[in-house]
């Protein structure tokens, strides 16, 4: 019965892995395959072995996002989705830092794995819990909508989190004529365009989506006519105003999946998420301006392993930031729908 089980799960394994390499094997040569295979093997054992749930961002690389994750999305849709893993024991988040630590918001009690402590973000750290403090005194009354790219603490400054999705309808949910938002620049300048709410912003960049110019966007129009531009409201509004379609990387994700054979898309954001989108939707040629996130590619197969292996490094937030931040996030999961989440059940079968 013991050998039974185990030739069992080891045809599932086999299973698993060919149907990962075939769709894995549509976007690299297969030398890169046989390299990587072992370490997708070995993280697929592990996370059995030790009941670990792998939540992957869209922004990762393809062999991550397609070979191990059990569940992608945006942050704070796979925040949300780390609540209904109550069977696993732990979670691993293949993300940047800021995103771990929402999910952690979410599991107090569960270790909230991330592959490297230094995968951060500029847009994060471009601002403080200090610097809320001093912005709530200079503008006394005056209510902090804060989008979730920001560390707990300065979400627990905060009265209530927006996503780039739902940023409009948090602001206007508040029946103010005046609103602080942070921590991003251009998507302030982006909500503000949509409302007469006076927004006091705060300039914190991307370095991702700063880089793009309208001139790379003319570049790509006049080379592919016809041409579907996506811009994120992290880009510069000038960016924004070239685009057809300026949205979060859910609402990007859901247009790509409605275009007919053959349409031409150039998404204006993180360039592993052309990829990614490439390969689910094959249908759709995605023209592919690359501006890669530094931080996100901190996170590899191999980081990956030694985090399964040790439960190291874990996210840690104290209890009082926690409670504060977390309610900053519910505040806002009560007025907006939950963001779509997307099962992929290749790994998840291991």
């Amino acid at each position: 019965m013991l050998r039974l089980s185990i030739n069992r799960r080891l045809n599932v394994m086999m299973e698993t892995l060919e149907k990962i390499e075939a769709q894995l094997q549509k976007s690299m040569p297969r030398f890169e395959w046989e390299l990587r295979k072992p370490l997708i093997e070995k993280i697929l054992k592990l996370k059995k072995e030790k009941n670990v749930v792998v939540l992957a961002h869209n922004y990762q690389v393809p062999e991550i996002f397609y070979g191990i994750a059990d569940v992608t999305g945006d942050s704070l849709a796979l925040a949300r989705e780390s609540v209904h893993r109550q069977h696993a024991d732990a979670i691993l988040f293949c993300g940047v830092h800021f995103m771990a630590e929402t999910a952690k918001l979410f599991n107090p009690e569960k270790p909230v794995l991330i592959a490297d402590m230094q995968a951060g973000c500029s847009l994060a750290e471009s601002i403080t819990g200090a610097d809320v403090r001093a912005l709530k005194a200079k503008y006394p009354g005056v209510p902090v909508v804060t989008y979730v790219n920001s560390s707990a603490e300065v979400k627990a400054e905060s009265d209530i989190c927006c996503t780039s999705g739902n940023a409009l309808a948090v602001v206007q949910s508040l029946k103010s004529d005046k609103v602080i938002f942070l921590p991003d620049g251009f998507l302030a300048s982006y909500v503000a365009r949509q409302t007469e709410v006076e927004i006091i912003s705060w300039e914190g960049t991307c370095v991702v989506h700063e880089e793009f110019t309208t001139d790379q966007v003319e570049a790509y129009r006049a080379q592919y006519p016809g041409l579907k531009v996506l811009a994120h409201p992290e880009c510069h509004p000038d960016v924004q105003s070239a685009a057809d379609l300026v949205g979060s990387t859910a609402q990007m994700s859901n247009f790509v999946a409605e275009q007919p054979a053959g349409a031409q898309v150039a998404l204006i954001t993180e360039c592993s998420m052309s990829d990614n989108l490439a390969l689910a939707h094959p249908h759709v040629e995605l023209v592919r301006p690359c501006s890669m996130c530094p931080h996100m590619k901190k996170i590899t197969l191999e980081k990956i392993i030694t985090c399964l292996e040790t439960f190291q490094p874990q996210i840690e937030i104290p209890q009082e930031v926690a409670y504060r931040a977390k309610r900053a996030v519910e505040r806002m999961l009560e007025i907006t729908a939950p963001k779509k989440v997307v099962s992929l059940p290749l790994a998840a079968t291991v």
